[in-house]
């Protein structure tokens, strides 16, 4: 069976949900990075002032809570948007 094809409301919802949730994740993570660390974000990871330890930490905060939030917010608005549409559209 072919997967439906999104329609064009829920593209652009979930291509917004996108970029603000990304924001929101790096502005949360690099928050939790310095309450944890005391050190500002390694943005630059290839510094002479940012070890390899640092640096590879960082990555893996990044790279987990990105991907996470991303998974948790993606499955919520879909969850509510397909009820959503539900109550919108009259049972066939």
């Amino acid at each position: 069976m072919a997967e439906e094809k999104p329609d064009l409301a829920w593209r652009i919802i979930g291509g917004l949900l996108g970029l603000v949730t990304a924001w929101a994740a790096r502005k949360i993570l690099g928050f939790v990075w310095v309450k944890a660390t005391g050190r500002e974000a390694p943005l630059d990871s290839e510094s002479d002032e940012v070890g390899m330890g640092e640096a590879i930490g960082y990555a893996v905060l990044m790279g987990v809570g990105m991907s996470v939030a991303q998974i948790v917010v993606n499955k919520t608005a879909k969850k509510r948007y397909v009820a959503w549409k539900a109550l919108k559209s009259p049972e066939q």
